[in-house]
């Protein structure tokens, strides 16, 4: 995947500067020259094709929304190639500053902000394709003892998740695809997510939750030798896409205001301040899980977050790339992380967080969903190809 500048995209040059090149879209895009007042913020775009989708090694943006659906009885693998086809062509379309088909506000598609639309499938969509094998971790999760699903918040056969720079952009892009999807499929549930704005903290500081905590300091990066491998499915009609666990956690806001800040600390593992682990100084410092203190106890307690999550195999780690949400009345975190297998990689996690993590006082897993997010495609290819060629 690639980002670029729409004017950059269109071939044209301000200021007599030539276009740039392109960079990689885990990076952020470059201008095609000109003054900063020549600059428009929204003009910056992510190019939807390539051998994974957008949107998952994407430079976070500031607001995203995820939209699940429920299949239609009449749509078979026919009719799921004619969605696929018609989303393949909304999803370029919009990602380069042009109106889709259906668009009758084309004026509010000129500025995508950096916009990504991330496509994944449930077992069902895939069980209609003639041919296609359900992978085993293509399903609910197992259950687990702080749960408290809603159905509200649970499953779908396919979700969309759009990022974007502006809110404007974002919804826009999302009615035009509710429009294109509608005719294959009933909508299911809507979720929207937030983070801090581009500018307003260091670019590489880890996002902050609702509790005022740093949240994925402990991340695999793309440049990590292993990530291709933690990441991606390897083979078969997925390969290039991969797994994406959705989790809806509810922050018990009131009553984590009445716990001390010492109590907070050892609750994550992490200092507050600079999200430094409590036996270390700067955020990324690695933690000493065998310091003690005076009294003999881990400085880093056994209940803490950070020693629940960690594992001694390398191969148990996931790609997390989480938002907050606030719905008046309810506030939490949009746990969304992707990796090439659930089971074997965000469930033995999930399992010692759920047995022991002092934070399921003051959390609640409302939703969760599993999807198998599509390969990406190449220039006049389609989403989907490989599923429906199964």
């Amino acid at each position: 995947m690639t980002s670029l500048s729409r004017r950059a995209l269109l071939g044209t040059t301000l200021a007599g500067v030539s276009a740039p090149a392109v960079i990689a879209a885990s990076s952020r895009p470059l201008f095609a020259g000109g003054t900063p007042e020549e600059r428009l913020f929204g003009e910056e775009l992510v190019s939807a094709t390539g051998p994974h989708q957008a949107g998952i090694t994407t430079a976070p943006t500031a607001h995203l929304r995820y939209l699940a659906f429920t299949l239609k009885k009449s749509t078979d693998a026919a009719a799921l190639e004619r969605m696929f086809r018609i989303l393949t062509a909304d999803i370029e379309a919009l990602t380069e500053g042009r109106s889709p088909l259906a668009d009758t506000e084309p004026e509010l598609a000129e500025l995508p902000a950096f916009l990504t639309v991330t496509v994944g499938v449930g077992p069902d969509l895939v069980k209609r394709v003639p041919g296609a094998t359900v992978p085993k971790w293509l399903g609910p999760l197992p259950a687990f003892e702080h749960d408290e699903l809603s159905p509200d918040y649970e499953g779908g056969d396919l979700v969309l998740q759009l990022a974007s720079d502006d809110p404007t952009s974002l919804a826009h892009a999302a009615r035009m695809l509710l429009k294109s999807v509608r005719t294959f499929a009933d909508p299911h549930w809507r979720q929207d997510g937030f983070r801090r704005a581009r500018g307003t903290e260091p670019q590489h500081r880890t996002m902050r939750n609702l509790m005022g905590q740093v949240d994925g300091t402990t991340n695999p990066s793309p440049e990590d030798d292993d990530f291709d491998e933690l990441v991606w499915v390897a083979d078969g009609w997925l390969a290039g896409g991969t797994a994406m666990v959705f989790r809806r956690i509810r922050m018990e806001l009131e009553t984590w205001d009445r716990v001390d800040r010492r109590a907070r600390e050892e609750a994550m593992g992490r200092d507050l301040a600079v999200g430094a682990p409590l036996t270390g100084e700067e955020e990324f410092d690695e933690p000493d899980w065998d310091a003690k203190d005076s009294l003999g106890f881990h400085v880093i307690p056994n209940y803490s977050h950070i020693r629940r999550a960690r594992s001694e195999d390398p191969k148990e780690r996931i790609y997390r790339r989480a938002v907050n949400y606030d719905d008046g009345d309810e506030q939490g975190l949009l746990f969304v992380c992707f990796q090439a297998d659930p089971l074997k990689q965000f469930v033995p996690i999930q399992e010692r967080l759920d047995e022991l993590d002092i934070m399921n006082e003051w959390i609640t897993h409302v939703g969760s969903a599993v999807f198998a997010v599509l390969p990406g495609w190449k220039p006049g290819g389609m989403l989907g190809e490989t599923l429906l060629k199964a």
